[in-house]
């Protein structure tokens, strides 16, 4: 593990320098008209501060390995990597624009070559300068926009929280759970929101405004140990829900991504976990189901441990879970989507099932009738309410974040859903 993240290292900082070094030269094309040297100088110190810090932190990151169980040092590591999100991903557009420049120049050179008794004209090289300029200067102002966007998506995006809604109807919904008012959350990931408890307790309020029957959590507590839940109990406990407010484990609750010392501290870290949902008020549900009952009718909720297509870790039963369990309306808990293409439909009689797990990769464009993300191609079902016949799944986008701490486009999800007999 130790060596994997020296070498993981060494190509992200390989990646700066190769980007940074073929980016100064488009920068020094786009200055090179400024009468000031002071003004180029100071240009080019502050152009090459920023890989330097971040080349800096890095390198201190590497000294800290293997992370302690500190949730400071993950919510650091998350600002470097939206740091360097921030600065790179714009580089990569600015080298495409300065990279064609070169490739006009070198087909032109090619072609002289070919040519060579061919009069050359002297005015051509102080239009070549100028064409290099204008097109290297196109590729700054594109540039712009992934960098405006993504420092929204760090400053304001990651808290900009959405109510969704969804009306379903169902032929064999109890007349007594008619309206029956769910309000979905998934994806806390609370150890990200260290420092930022006033933007939880806005959306815990804003969650009980909408005036649940049930809360249901759909995994993902954490990021990867029970330390990072220190102060959030009673925040997190404040969330009210009618009858009742019942969750599940995502995959990173079980702490998987993180180097423990042995098999039975890493147990005991999940032992806090689950310890942690029932003082929140959480009934957790761990391949089993309860029975929901309202004037002398039921409906089931099942709640499955993590299942995910390899490599995530499968942990759920779903035949466990469901064992006991008869004709009544069923909603399913499943954190991972793909479970629900894998094991539900049209191989059990579940009504509704609800996940979250791919936060809709915290980037994405949702305008009208346009749903586009990357994580599509990882996820066909990805966001959002899906149907097959008779049964429906709703993927949640996320509460929190992870990796890089900011939503673009993306915004942080409360989904209300309102069951209807139909």
């Amino acid at each position: 593990m130790k060596q994997r993240f020296a070498m993981i290292l060494f190509f992200i900082i390989l990646f700066i320098l190769l980007v940074d070094l073929y980016s100064f030269k488009g920068i020094k094309l786009l200055v090179s008209s400024l009468d000031s040297k002071l003004l180029r100088t100071t240009i080019y110190l502050v152009y090459w501060a920023v890989p330097f810090i971040l080349v800096s932190f890095l390198v201190y990151f590497r000294t800290l390995f293997p992370f302690e169980r500190e949730p400071g040092i993950f919510k650091s590591f998350y600002i470097l990597a939206g740091f360097f999100i921030l600065f790179y991903i714009p580089k990569l557009f600015f080298i495409v624009f300065h990279l064609t420049e070169d490739i006009l120049t070198l087909i032109k050179w090619f072609a002289l070559k070919l040519k060579p008794n061919e009069t050359i004209n002297t005015t051509e090289p102080l239009n070549e300068i100028s064409r290099a300029k204008f097109i290297t200067q196109i590729g700054l102002i594109i540039a712009a926009i992934p960098f405006t966007s993504i420092l929204f998506g760090m400053a304001k995006g990651r808290f900009n929280f959405r109510i969704s809604h969804e009306r379903l109807y169902f032929q064999n919904l109890p007349e007594s759970f008619n309206h029956l008012k769910i309000v979905q959350i998934s994806d806390i990931h609370i150890g990200s929101f260290l420092g930022h408890e006033e933007q939880v307790i806005k959306a815990i309020e804003l969650i009980n405004e909408q005036h649940p029957d049930i809360i249901l959590f759909t995994g993902d507590l954490v990021n990867n140990f029970a330390e990072e839940l220190n102060g959030w109990i009673p925040i997190l406990s404040r969330l009210e829900a009618k009858y009742g407010k019942y969750s599940i484990l995502g995959n990173h609750d079980y702490g998987d991504y993180f180097e423990w010392k042995n098999e039975a501290e890493k147990e005991q870290n999940l032992e806090k976990i689950k310890k942690a949902h029932a003082e929140i008020g959480f009934k957790l549900l761990l391949n089993e189901f309860i029975a929901l009952e309202k004037e002398n009718t039921k409906i089931e909720l099942v709640g499955v441990e993590n299942w995910g297509l390899p490599p995530f870790p499968q942990y759920g039963n779903l035949k466990t879970a469901m064992n006991g369990t008869n004709g009544n309306f069923k909603i399913l808990m499943s954190h991972d989507p793909s479970h629900w293409d894998a094991e539900v439909i049209e191989k059990t009689d579940i009504d509704l099932t609800l996940s979250g797990h791919t936060h809709g990769m915290q980037f994405g464009i949702e305008i009208g009738n346009i749903k586009w993300s990357p994580v599509k191609y990882k996820y066909p079902r990805w966001a959002g309410l899906y149907q097959v016949n008779n049964q429906y799944l709703y993927v949640n986008r996320g509460f929190g974040y992870i990796g890089f701490p900011g939503r673009v486009g993306m915004p942080p999800e409360i989904t209300v859903l309102e069951l209807f007999k139909a």
